[in-house]
């Protein structure tokens, strides 16, 4: 993992994960780029933190995304909750990943 700054994050999604960087920019030029308040900013990181953590680890995040898509189609209410359940707390622990991990 990169140094926990956005122009660290940046780099990194954009060395190892370029499939998130077009959202990755238009989210920060959206939302953070122009602020006056930088209170987004926290924010911002740690929801591109989790989604790059996801993202270098290919295995990982088919399985995230085939929890998801699981729980999308199963008619079950209970199961479909412990599927997204799951999902979350795989994206969880994927984004406590601390920077040179």
């Amino acid at each position: 993992m990169p140094d926990r700054t956005p122009k660290a994050l940046r780099v990194a999604i954009a060395q190892h994960a370029p499939q998130l960087l077009v959202d990755f920019d238009r989210h920060w030029r959206r939302d953070i780029a122009d602020a006056y308040d930088l209170a987004p900013v926290p924010a911002f990181m740690a929801r591109w933190w989790g989604e790059f953590a996801l993202a270098r680890d290919p295995q990982l995040e088919a399985r995230v995304h085939g929890l998801e898509d699981a729980a999308d189609q199963e008619p079950d209410y209970a199961r479909a909750k412990a599927l997204i359940e799951e999902a979350g707390r795989l994206r969880r622990q994927a984004a406590k990943s601390e920077p040179g991990q």
